[in-house]
């Protein structure tokens, strides 16, 4: 089952918005700073694959500078984190659609 969830980071004032698979595994990642709520990273794994087999190391680094970098490991305990919560589907493609449009993507 898919989960959507929002975790805080109040040293560096960072949300962090994350969509995982049922085996925990982070499909898409967005981190969005808290004073100026301005969307620092919008990464998918799906578009992160895609690069590595159809692409070159100069795309998958213009992407990285463009979107950030995913997160490679299985998300183990995300509910101990501080700010911690399930969000919707809805709510996190909102951010979504939001994130890649300042990101300079499609959405």
């Amino acid at each position: 089952m898919t989960t959507w969830f929002r975790t805080y980071y109040e040293d560096e004032d960072l949300w962090l918005y994350l969509e995982a698979d049922e085996e925990g595994w982070v499909v898409r990642h967005m981190e969005i700073g808290g004073k100026d709520g301005r969307p620092r990273t919008a990464a998918s794994l799906q578009e992160v694959l895609h690069l590595r087999d159809h692409a070159d190391l100069a795309a998958m680094t213009r992407y990285e500078q463009q979107y950030g970098i995913l997160a490679g490991a299985p998300l183990d305990g995300w509910q101990d984190q501080p700010g911690a919560a399930e969000i919707t589907a809805e709510e996190f493609e909102r951010l979504w659609a939001q994130a890649r449009r300042v990101r300079g993507g499609r959405g």
